[in-house]
């Protein structure tokens, strides 16, 4: 089990004035605003660069839906046995490298669509650990009675980059094509690895515990307990159903917007930054709603309204008065930064 060091006394002062938080919370931000990036300029690269299918892109989605999935099984565990801040660490250089090799690969003209399958699922697996080491390592920096301001100011960060990073993601898929976009992230890696090892302050040890036998005897208990609760048993079947469809509108979105209704990389981006606008409002409404008609109505009928919202995207148009197209999307007439536009010729 972890053991945490005797945090900094911070009381009296705002959480902004403390270093160390602010060194995570900055490194995190950039961080998590790049990989955003990468999530929406990954499926444009597929897309536009390599002319994809929809199989392809769907498998492209599925990696990194996988890897959450399969890490996430024992990403806690792992943590438990490891020093957070190196770990963390070596997740930002080791991710930073996976994302510099598509725009090497891409200049070098050999960037596959396998490529981006493991570079996909790589990432998505180091993300997972990453992310439950950086917030187990937060009771490293503050007191216990800070720790809620501590989250409340890191849920934003998730916030501000779902909002600002699909935008971002589709004005550089524009302006300098997908996969040379990918350097957006690798950069913000490499700046939140050198932000974290600026940390000072000391992390605590590692105690001893169980080997692989012990880990496998948690995972095989958390399962059962799982399996065995009323709640908890609907709940994980819900979100391993919703993961699933997900992933299949997730693969037919990008190429519906890009091919069919011809949008722009950054009209597109501006489009999906409107979820995390959504996201954001969702933070503040979910007190009042669960307050006023309790947990599970509240999780059942927003699963339901999410799912009325998604059909409105295959809303009937009239498709006679739109443009035909000059050129196929596949075609190998189309730019890499842009998709075939329509023409009024």
């Amino acid at each position: 089990m972890w053991h945490a060091a005797l945090p900094v006394d911070v009381t009296e002062r705002s959480l902004w004035r403390h270093g160390d938080f602010m060194k995570l919370w900055t490194g995190q931000t950039v961080s998590e605003l790049g990989s955003v990036v990468t999530r929406t300029a990954l499926p444009f690269a597929a897309v536009i660069t390599l002319h994809a299918t929809a199989l392809q892109v769907g498998i492209l989605v599925a990696s990194a839906s996988i890897a959450v999935l399969l890490v996430g099984l024992f990403a806690g565990a792992l943590v438990d046995r490891s020093r957070r801040r190196p770990l963390m660490i070596a997740a930002d250089a080791i991710r930073a490298a996976l994302l510099l090799s598509i725009p090497f690969a891409a200049v070098a003209g050999s960037l596959r669509i396998e490529q981006l399958y493991v570079v996909a699922f790589l990432e998505a697996a180091l993300g997972s650990v990453f992310d439950v080491a950086y917030r187990t390592y937060l009771p490293s920096l503050l007191p216990a009675h800070r720790l809620l301001e501590g989250n409340a100011k890191i849920g934003m960060t998730s916030a501000i980059a779902e909002i600002g990073g699909p935008g971002i993601a589709g004005g550089l898929v524009q302006l300098i094509t997908a996969p040379m976009a990918m350097l957006v992230d690798a950069v913000s890696y490499v700046f939140s690895a050198f932000t974290i090892g600026a940390i000072g302050a000391p992390e605590g040890s590692v105690a001893h515990v169980e080997g692989p036998a012990g880990l496998r005897r948690q995972l095989a208990e958390g399962f059962g307990a799982v399996a065995r609760h009323p709640l908890l048993r609907p709940m994980a079947l819900a979100s391993v159903t919703s993961a699933l469809f997900g992933n299949f509108f997730a693969a037919l979105y990008t190429i519906y917007a890009l091919d069919e209704l011809g949008l722009s990389p950054f009209l597109l981006g501006v489009v999906i930054s409107a979820g995390g606008v959504g996201s954001l409002a969702a933070s503040l409404l979910v007190g009042p709603i669960t307050r006023r008609a309790g947990f599970g109505p509240a999780i059942v009928w927003t699963r339901v309204g999410a799912g009325v919202l998604a059909s409105l995207c295959r809303w009937p148009v009239d498709r006679r008065s739109w443009p035909q197209r000059s050129c196929s999307s596949h075609s190998s007439s189309a730019t890499a930064s842009t998709p075939c536009r329509s023409s009024t010729g």
